[in-house]
């Protein structure tokens, strides 16, 4: 379809909008050195020298309205006006500098009420394709009718920034004005760079209408129950919430409103890692013609992926659409949930693999999320490192945790929702990651029912109510002082964990009420031990 882009800077004359992917494909191929098709049917390409996210370059114009409701800090850093309208000059100076260009029009969001309007404006076939997945995808119809976009996003990836513009911290740049609804991306080639920015904008006039934006996976059971999964990068976010016996609602990104939840995406991006049909059957299967591969390395006589070889990055990932999930439920839309599920990678041995948390213990760790990096899976990394990101999800936050927090808080004490913490980490001192199926396990308890009358222990640093017992787990593995061979240097590491997580919480004291600060370790330590030695 035809469009014109001058009143966005734009004057190409090749504007391919919204094409099908065997164009993409064709155009991939012919024009992008990287790009090749895989065993499977799947667009192999590469991002660059950028192959994941760039946190530290990212900027939000800092102007009125909305300079009074930005969380300024580390996560948003600001700009002026003046250097975000530079860097849009460079971006639609460069783009239009191109053959041709590539535009994706879309929603964001599956609820008709809150969805947006999302353009896409980009130079390779690669980044097109991407967002075709991850967008909403329009019928002909609503192609037609879609008019002026909500927020525009242009992605001259391939031309840097000019590090000495003022605010400039490299030759990459990500700049977001929400009074001029508009996203620049310059001197990035990463893909994932757009899918975010999208989110950063859904997190912030989402929580405006009154309606929580959450970085957490969806299902939903036969019987309409859903559950949501927050936990960060390899905790199995992805992976637990791909339940064959489940609908998928959406692997990443959604709000809860008055009426239930929604997915904000059309697509899923799953960590392409060490993936197999063994372990992650439904997302494997999901790769095929359509798929976007990013940054794996493939055989080049048989085009046969190998997902354990991180040559170019541990962070390669499948991009796909939802439907290409046997389980996807369309629309992406369910109920109110009835769990919500924290996951948690404790690289020091500390947490159970499952506890019950009260509202004000949800509120805490929601705020804490935490997990842990193990020794080994970064350079530098040479003993478990504590990681904190609020929300689950700091990067993308754009008003203070305790906004969300707030509208967390108020949705499950409306709507009577369990919350649970499992540990996806290891268990003990014996440096044992805990195994899936024992994962899998805990979330069909939880799922079925089988743990809400089950009796529970508090554990006293962390105050957490552990079951007795779980259908599927071995008792032994329930309580996490059992798999230490020295009782004595569980309860260490334990407090030495403990007094991370109040450090790191200090910073949002100010803004949570007495009865979720109390919530956390050491505040309310009782003087029995909640495992017996040697029972």
């Amino acid at each position: 379809m035809k469009l014109d882009l001058t009143p966005f800077g734009i004057e190409v004359k090749d504007i391919r909008r919204n094409v099908v992917p065997a164009v993409l494909y064709e155009d991939a191929l012919r024009n992008e050195a990287t790009a090749a098709i895989t065993q499977s049917g799947a667009l192999a390409i590469t991002s660059g020298k950028r192959t994941g996210r760039s946190p530290r370059d990212k900027r939000i114009v800092k102007m009125a309205p909305s300079a009074s409701d930005i969380w300024w800090g580390s996560v948003n850093l600001p700009i002026d006006q003046h250097t975000f309208e530079i860097n849009r000059e460079r971006a639609r100076d460069y783009l239009n500098t191109r053959e041709r260009l590539y535009v994706v029009d879309g929603y964001a969001g599956w609820d008709p009420r809150y969805r947006i309007k999302v353009r896409i404006i980009c130079e390779r076939a690669y980044h097109a394709l991407f967002m075709r997945n991850m967008l909403i995808r329009l019928s002909d119809e609503e192609l037609k009718a879609f008019g002026e976009p909500d927020y525009v996003v242009y992605n001259a990836g391939m031309f840097p920034a000019n590090r000495h513009t003022t605010y400039m911290s490299s030759k990459t740049s990500i700049d977001l004005s929400f009074e001029d609804q508009e996203m620049v991306i310059l001197g990035t080639q990463y893909a994932g760079e757009m899918k975010k920015g999208i989110f950063t904008i859904m997190n912030y006039i989402m929580p405006r209408r009154g309606v929580l934006s959450m970085h957490c996976s969806a299902n939903q059971g036969k019987e309409g129950d859903v559950s949501l999964f927050f936990g960060l990068s390899g905790t199995g976010k992805t992976t637990l919430s791909a339940d064959p016996a489940r609908a998928l609602i959406g692997d990443d990104e959604h709000c809860w409103t008055e009426n239930g939840i929604f997915n904000i995406e059309g697509g899923c991006y799953a960590k392409a890692i060490n993936l197999s049909a063994d372990q992650e059957p439904e997302i494997f299967n999901a790769i095929r013609f359509g798929t976007v591969l990013e940054n794996v390395v493939f055989d080049p006589v048989t085009h046969s992926v190998d997902y354990t070889d991180t040559t170019l990055t541990q962070n390669t990932r499948a991009c796909f659409p939802i439907e290409f999930m046997q389980n996807a439920q369309i629309p992406c839309v369910g109920r109110h949930p009835s769990n919500i599920i924290f996951l948690t990678f404790d690289a020091f041995g500390v947490l159970p693999p499952i506890a019950r948390l009260s509202p004000e213990q949800a509120m805490y760790h929601f705020i804490s999320g935490y997990t842990a990096k193990v020794a080994g899976t970064e350079i530098g990394v040479n003993e478990p490192v504590a990681t904190f990101s609020a929300c689950f999800g700091a990067a993308f936050l754009v008003w203070h945790p305790a906004k969300y927090s707030e509208l967390l808080a108020t949705n499950i004490e409306k709507h009577k929702v369990n919350v649970w913490l499992i540990n996806t980490g290891m268990i003990g001192d014996r440096n044992e990651r805990i195994q899936l199926r024992y994962t899998r396990a805990i979330i069909d308890a939880i799922h079925n029912g089988d743990l809400l009358d089950v009796p529970t222990v508090h554990e006293p640093i962390f105050g957490l109510a552990i079951p007795t017992t779980c259908p599927g787990l071995p008792k032994s593995l329930l309580f996490p002082e059992k798999a230490w061979s020295d009782p004595d240097a569980y309860q260490e590491a334990a407090r030495r964990l403990a007094v991370l997580f109040t450090d790191n919480f200090a910073q949002y004291i100010n803004k949570c009420s007495p009865q979720v600060q109390s919530a956390g370790p050491l505040s309310n330590q009782g003087s029995e031990m909640y495992f017996p030695r040697g029972g």
